[in-house]
């Protein structure tokens, strides 16, 4: 001990402070013989908790079934911890258990004597006996952010901590043995009819989903092309003649007053949720907290922090452009809106390909991720313009290149398509995807011309070489088209569409100006590949990222909550509890439920998260490997953790004011919010995007509800409410066909 503090003081001396690192302790306990009700806790002076009380000693955090770990990094001026273990009761209002013996002293490392076990004396003077392993080490501030950096990646365990935050069939959490409960009828018996709004549960044309043109009127038309041009509130679409498209004296688009049909919520006009606390009046001090969603912190705004952002002089279209979203997402969003040009604060994603190539299909699966970062995003769909402009009757000679008068009207649909995107994004939009086929160099200069310094472009273009997949898509284009809706003879519609296709390809020109993405053959499931021209930036980035692990292989995904947990019976937040009987009855029907839909689903996993709630549950399920998720644990409540919303609404009135008046953006007090789940979540949107086999998610109804609106296109607002009950499976079925639903409710 001597030898260790004398080296501690001579290593203060040259400032080299124990070799220029930090010292990272690690506390753990093995809580295998303590009772389900008393948790591990460590308390002491500073810098550790900073008094004696028990009540404000620190939880250990579970790292196994039998394991309870608490780590931290020590400052340099408070090298010497004075501490003890102790049993806190979770739910009963009885003392805490404080171990036998003296205080534990660690000095700069090294800790006096070698007490590995920890002794409490519970009630009727029985003492239990438990392991306790203490760690200290120097680890370089390189050390400690690059195991940050893994620990945030969810890919790998840390160096430092070394808790997997992702594991492959961990050593199985014995299930206490219960009745076997079998599904007697078949599956379609357990069906129920899912809530709407939801995803889809019947086949749909993507495109419907689209954006309706702002020239529209109430009774289905569009605005008079007669229109006084004093009253055209859109400038004149330039104009091109190589393929027979109008002049500027024959074409204007009328776009209606749109004041009305937008309102985005941006950073500048926050209405987070926060609490005024009497620290923050002291000096005269009146401030409000900056927002109290993801990546905020509870501070008062402070008066360089004003200046700063008076300096920016942010308009209102770069506030109202910035995602609903923050963290990761809004820190980019933020460096990107300053050091870009005007332009780039709006994004137009234009898509590229001949018919049957999977445009719409993509355009409307990247619309919906990116508006579940929080980008507010749109899709434009011009096939959806035509129809409603001049009708769905139109035969494959409407598409002719040599057909000047369909050459005029479908120039015309574009144009006022990207006139409403464009007004859009004026209005505060952020990210428009702009789908048609875009086949000509012709049509492309239009796109640009008529966006410049307005919204910069990127081109998407859908490549495919295979004819089993083109003649896939080409059947269920005439099965869900609405071009096709009144055509009696099927092979009838297909002759068309191949016509129509033919006329496409005789004038395809593929991109080769601006800034591009080309997926080719990414849809075939042989790994394809993409190419990328001149794009750089956060957002267009994350864009590429996702398309490199976008396919269209159908597969079932299943979502599910953990059976009934002891924290369900009794009310309570978040917690480590075990699942109660009603719990192990619908593991066992859960097992019985996958072993039928997925029987010859081979390759289908089985992914959890790390409480042991979720792994009960996916206990009795066999013949298929079983992932540990960290990013699909509950959200954290912080302090309020193991309580009623009854106690915080009585000891924490505040709190549970703030979170009634904002649950997404609400953040619990060392805890998380719904923004900050979605920000941990979105690694399992990409793997579960990169899959081609069933996956069986077991999880909890804040994690589920997040990934549920991923996939039904849910806004984020409405996170908090969809319902997501007990005992009931949700298949979400994904394909070329989109997206649909199924529920199945197993048990009451």
């Amino acid at each position: 001990m001597g030898s260790g503090a004398s080296k501690n003081n001579e290593d203060e001396e040259d400032g080299s402070n124990g070799g220029g690192g930090q010292l990272y302790v690690s506390l753990k306990m093995d809580n295998s013989k303590v009772e389900g009700e008393l948790t591990p806790h460590v308390y002491g002076s500073v810098p550790l908790v900073g008094s004696w009380d028990p009540s404000n000693a620190l939880p250990m955090l579970r790292e196994s079934a039998s394991m309870s770990e608490l780590s931290f990094v020590v400052p340099p001026d408070h090298e010497t911890l004075d501490f003890k273990f102790l049993l806190k009761p979770k739910y009963r209002d009885t003392p805490c258990i404080v171990e036998e013996g003296e205080n534990r002293i660690l000095t700069g490392g090294s800790l006096q004597g070698d007490a590995r076990v920890a002794l409490f004396k519970l009630e009727g003077d029985v003492i239990v006996e438990s392991r306790v392993f203490i760690n200290a080490v120097r680890v370089s501030p390189f050390d400690l952010a690059a195991s940050w950096r893994a620990y945030r990646e969810n890919l790998q365990p840390s160096t430092v901590r070394g808790i997997p935050d992702v594991s492959i069939n961990p050593d199985p959490t014995p299930v206490e043995s219960c009745p076997s409960e079998s599904l007697e009828l078949d599956l379609e018996h357990y069906e129920v009819p899912a809530p709407a709004p939801s995803a889809q549960s019947s086949l749909f044309y993507a495109a419907d989903n689209a954006e309706n043109p702002r020239s529209l009127s109430a009774s289905g038309s569009f605005v008079n092309d007669d229109t006084p041009k004093a009253a055209s509130k859109s400038p004149r679409v330039s104009a091109v003649s190589e393929d027979g498209s109008p002049s500027a004296e024959d074409m204007e688009v009328t776009i209606p007053d749109h004041s009305d049909s937008y309102s985005a919520s941006g950073v500048g006009e926050s209405k987070s949720v926060g609490i005024l606390s009497p620290i923050h009046q002291k000096d005269g001090q009146r401030g409000l907290f900056v927002d109290r969603g993801v990546g905020s912190p509870r501070l008062v705004k402070s008066v360089s922090a004003s200046s700063f952002l008076a300096g920016l002089k942010l308009d209102a279209q770069t506030k109202n452009s910035m995602p609903a979203a923050a963290g990761a997402v809004a820190a980019a969003a933020v460096a990107d809106q300053m050091l870009g040009p005007k332009e780039d604060r709006h994004l137009a994603i234009v898509l590229v390909g001949l018919p049957a190539r999977g445009k719409t299909f993509t355009a409307a699966k990247l619309t919906r991720y990116l508006r579940w970062l929080g980008h507010d995003t749109k899709h434009f769909n011009v096939g959806k313009y035509r129809r409603l402009k001049h009708g769905v009757n139109q035969c494959a000679d409407f598409f002719r290149a040599d057909n000047q008068e369909g050459v005029e009207a479908r120039t015309e649909v574009a144009a006022l398509a990207m006139e409403d995107m464009i007004a859009w994004m004026e209005d505060g939009g952020q990210v428009g995807i702009f789908d048609a086929t875009n086949s000509t160099r012709v049509r492309r200069n239009m796109l640009m011309k008529m966006a410049e310094g307005k919204c910069k472009i990127i081109f998407l273009e859908t490549l495919c070489n295979d004819e089993r997949i083109i003649e896939r898509n080409i059947r269920l284009k005439i099965q869900q088209s609405p071009d096709y809706e009144e055509e009696t003879d099927f092979e009838a519609g297909v002759k068309d569409f191949r016509d129509r296709l033919a006329n496409y390809e005789r004038v395809y020109e593929p991109v080769e100006e601006g800034s591009y993405i080309k997926m080719i053959d990414m849809v075939s499931g042989n790994g394809g590949q993409i190419q990328v021209n001149n794009i750089s930036g956060y957002l267009p980035g994350r864009i590429v990222f996702f398309l490199v692990n976008s396919h269209l292989t159908p597969r079932p995904i299943l979502l599910t909550r953990h059976g009934e947990s002891m924290d369900n019976v009794r009310g309570r937040t978040g917690g480590d509890s075990v699942i109660s009987e009603s719990g192990k009855i619908y593991a066992k029907k859960l097992a019985n439920f996958v072993e039928k839909r997925l029987k010859n689903e081979k390759a289908a996993s089985i992914w959890t998260s790390t409480l042991q709630r979720t792994i009960l549950t996916a206990g009795p399920i066999v013949g298929f490997p079983k992932v540990q998720w960290r990013a699909l644990d509950e959200i954290n409540s912080g302090v309020c953790d193991g309580m009623t919303y009854e106690e915080i609404k009585k000891n924490m009135p505040e709190e549970y004011e703030s979170r009634l008046k904002d649950k997404l953006r609400y953040r619990y007090p060392r805890g998380e919010s719904y923004l900050d789940v979605i920000q941990r979540l979105e690694p399992v949107i990409i793997e579960l995007e990169r899959q081609r086999a069933p996956v069986v998610v077991i999880s909890h109804q804040a994690v589920l509800r997040a990934l549920y609106a991923y996939f039904a296109d849910r806004p984020l607002k409405e996170i908090p409410q969809i319902e997501m009950p007990l005992h009931t499976i949700i298949e979400i079925q994904m394909g070329v066909s989109g997206v649909q639903e199924k529920r199945y409710k197993l048990m009451d």
